[in-house]
């Protein structure tokens, strides 16, 4: 599905959107096909070339980690920056707006353009404080601290990444998803680091556990959770659980196995380390302060789901009040992890207002790797991707040397679930160009080219 589209994207329009789909007949070819042009599509997800790590310079766990990562995920050196951090900054969850205004300048000095996403190789500071409120680091990083985007119990501002179809966000948007580590030893950071490594092309099926527990304040994300078990079915193994009436142990999932998605809402977790996880699984609660790792007990804690075997997780660094938006919305989620999104893409479009919120674990962990081909197959185009986004629509079309206009040739509708394979005829003998359009990366009403031949 729309992996294929994402890395289109990436090729046709350079970052920043394509170009609008104007002259185009409405008219398929009335001769037969013959054309031997070909598109070449590019995979969907950020790899290690894209991706930037930020160091701490003279931390010798930050240097220690940023080094096991480097060589686990193949960074390359120009995409690693260090930066000089305040004594002390590292024993202190918050950092003061003014000291980050340096450390963001510094890295975005020092960063290549080509860089569309950051780690941040350490596990405090997670947090930037402002005199009227705080973002999380990770959001700030990306976004630039704005007190518009935290705030306490109000609305806040929306990231334009939300369910977008951007495959370079800093090129299409001028932000960089960030991503911490989050783990406070070496050790806690290597054996992270290899499950990202293990997730990824590993197709897993399941099990994925959406929980409505018996605090209804934080379990207003159920009106998305219920209705995923059947559109998933036949692709993910979801299980929903409604706990509204509270029955207490059913407000977890015990000695579960092979669990790749948790999604609940309470402000304690318990039992997370009594469940095995598969490499890349995904999980986090709707609660207040889930993002704040500097706070030891009261409420479970992002970094708790890493420990206990998590690949990635969120949390709120203050009071968000249960605005849905503020949390990720798991069919978003999933929908771009399985079209072959890495971790940090998925988790990030899910989240539509994320300035107060803390993504942490392993960036590039990527299970459902789109591996899309576009061949001429017993006299017709055969498209095979999982990238495409479900009920968009795509336009294959076809141009002549002598002709500036673009003729439809086909339009492709795909659905959800499958690794799509798409056919369509091929243009006339006489066609010297064809291109695919559909949803821009920044804007999914509009069209924009994602491919174009040669």
């Amino acid at each position: 599905m729309g992996g294929l589209v994402l890395a289109l994207l990436l090729a046709a329009c350079g970052g920043g959107g394509g170009s609008s789909s104007g002259g185009t007949s409405p008219t398929p070819p009335t001769t037969p096909g013959t054309s031997q042009i070909l598109l070449t599509l590019p995979e969907r997800g950020l790899t290690a070339a894209k991706l930037g790590l930020v160091v701490i310079d003279g931390d010798a766990t930050s240097e220690a980690m940023a080094a096991y990562y480097a060589q686990a995920r193949g960074v390359p050196a120009a995409n690693i920056v260090k930066v000089s951090l305040p004594a002390g900054a590292t024993a202190s969850a918050a950092m003061d707006v003014n000291t980050f205004t340096q450390l963001k300048a510094a890295v975005d000095a020092a960063m290549p353009v080509t860089v569309q996403a950051l780690l941040l190789a350490w596990r405090l500071p997670s947090q930037v404080t402002g005199s009227t409120c705080s973002m999380s680091i990770t959001s700030a990083m990306a976004l630039g601290y704005d007190t518009r985007y935290c705030g306490g119990c109000t609305a806040t501002a929306a990231s334009g990444y939300y369910d977008s179809e951007s495959l370079q966000p800093f090129a299409d948007l001028k932000l960089r998803p960030t991503m911490l580590l989050g783990t406070g030893t070496l050790a806690a950071a290597q054996a992270l680091i290899d499950r990202g490594v293990q997730a990824d092309g590993s197709q897993p099926g399941g099990n994925g556990w959406l929980i409505r527990s018996s605090d209804s304040s934080r379990s207003i994300r159920y009106t998305d959770f219920r209705s995923l078990p059947a559109s998933w079915s036949g692709w993910l193994t979801l299980n929903y659980v409604d706990n509204a009436d509270g029955a207490a142990p059913n407000d977890v999932i015990t000695g579960k196995s092979d669990v790749m998605f948790y999604f609940t809402g309470l402000a304690v977790v318990p039992s997370l380390a009594s469940n095995s996880y598969r490499p890349g699984a995904v999980g986090d609660s709707l609660t207040s302060v889930g993002g704040a790792l500097g706070n030891v007990g009261g409420q479970t804690r992002a970094s708790d789901w890493l420990d206990a075997g998590l690949t990635a997780s969120y949390g709120t660094v203050e009071e968000p009040c249960n605005y849905a938006e503020k949390f990720p919305r798991v069919s978003v989620l999933l929908d771009h992890y399985w079209r072959g999104d890495s971790l940090i893409e998925a988790y990030w479009k899910s989240v539509q207002s994320p300035g107060q919120g803390l993504f942490v674990g392993e960036p590039l962990a990527r299970p459902w790797r789109d591996q899309p081909s576009f061949a001429i197959v017993n006299g017709q185009y055969s498209v095979s991707t999982r990238g495409l986004r479900p009920d968009a629509q795509y336009w294959l079309q076809y141009r002549k040397s002598n002709q500036t206009d673009w003729t439809l040739l086909q339009i492709f509708r795909p659905q959800r679930g499958a690794v799509q394979t798409l056919s369509s005829p091929l243009p006339p003998s006489d066609a010297s160009q064809i291109r695919l359009l559909g949803p821009c990366p920044s804007d999914l009403s509009a069209q924009c080219v994602l491919a174009e031949s040669n």
